[in-house]
């Protein structure tokens, strides 16, 4: 995974993570990447310095937002995670299941590749992308 720090046409500044850099290359290239203030796919790469770890701070388990925004979304995190169960890459077919009445209705988060979540959008389940990746549940 690698994450890049973006700007639209706009000016709007945003951070986005994506499989690689191929990955990110033909996302925007095919306009699937949007900024998330006001949804322009006229998007760039910002220059970014390389994240790197000295010793203890490593260790640290929690870091101060840097701003509204990050705390806000940090927020909508915690919300999402306490009140939401985790399906993982299972979600596409538990969303689907739970629009066709399979299964109960619950806040479900969990994984979903591109073509999966535009056909849950097109067959009227409701579902929005979040804008964090889960942290994953392993064991």
């Amino acid at each position: 995974m690698i994450r890049y720090r973006l700007t639209c046409d706009q000016d709007h500044g945003f951070e986005s993570w994506f499989k690689s850099s191929d990955a990110f290359d033909r996302l925007q290239a095919a306009g699937m990447v949007a900024c998330s203030v006001c949804g322009s796919v006229k998007v760039a790469k910002d220059l970014m310095a390389p994240a790197v770890s000295h010793g203890t701070e490593a260790a640290k388990p929690l870091q101060r937002p840097a701003s509204e925004v990050e705390a806000a979304l940090a927020a909508m995190r915690r919300q999402v995670e306490e009140n939401s169960e985790y399906v993982g890459l299972n979600f596409a077919a538990e969303a689907r299941a739970m629009h066709e009445g399979e299964r109960p209705h619950r806040s479900i988060y969990g994984e979903a590749r591109g073509d999966e979540a535009k056909k849950l959008i097109e067959e009227g389940v409701p579902v929005a992308p979040l804008p964090f990746m889960p942290a994953r549940k392993v064991n």
